[in-house]
């Protein structure tokens, strides 16, 4: 199953459909993104062969899912906003309801880590609301008023909270976009100057 993670300078695929981003919950659909106007969503679905699906990122989570067959795919862009609003789960439920209720796989993608991700009362009260125990176990405290906050475990609590068996979630790596400059953007690092790492997958032919 052809798919890829984005690292600095590297050349994704030409024929990438990518939905609009807007750290919210809303999943499209390949043919959705194919149109003259990219649709809003941070989830994309899709069970066409071949066609290559993708989100981008500059320090949120990248997601990679597909069906244990590889015939359905969907890629899912998961910042605090989208995390704390459930979008795993939208983007999840999406797929597996297109795979026909298949076991599902993922793999989380590079994203900025606990080192260098401090957040304030605005992200703490929203993930307390919605992700109280994840929240807790995934986060430490910080400077007064701050925690510091691992996406990566919050992305991965969010995959079991959908179905997703332990061993079938995978965590690429554990190295911080803001850390290494020399592989990845970061908005965290560079603010609006920041580039965007591409990460896609296709769905396979189904096998005779």
């Amino acid at each position: 199953m052809e798919h890829g993670f984005g690292v600095r300078d590297a050349v994704p695929p030409g024929d990438l459909l990518c939905p609009k981003q807007v750290h919210g919950v809303a999943v499209a659909t390949a043919s959705d993104c194919a149109g003259p106007e990219r649709p809003e969503a941070d989830a994309v679905v899709s069970a066409e062969a071949g066609v290559r699906v993708a989100v981008v990122t500059a320090d949120c989570v990248p997601i990679l899912l597909a069906s244990d067959d590889g015939r359905a795919v969907a890629a899912i862009h998961a910042g605090w906003r989208g995390l704390a609003a459930g979008v795993v789960e939208a983007g999840a439920e999406r797929l597996a309801a297109l795979a026909g209720g298949r076991p599902l796989v993922a793999v989380i993608g590079p994203h900025i880590g606990p080192c260098c991700y401090e957040v304030d009362g605005p992200v703490i009260d929203a993930m307390s609301r919605r992700r109280a125990a994840s929240f807790a176990a995934s986060s430490t405290p910080g400077r007064p008023g701050r925690v510091l906050l691992d996406l990566g475990r919050l992305a991965r609590a969010a995959l079991l909270s959908a179905g997703l068996a332990p061993g079938d979630v995978a965590l690429l790596s554990d190295a911080c976009t803001r850390c290494d400059p020399l592989r990845f953007h970061s908005y965290r690092r560079d603010g609006p100057r920041a580039g965007r790492l591409t990460h896609y997958i296709a769905a396979r032919e189904a096998q005779p």
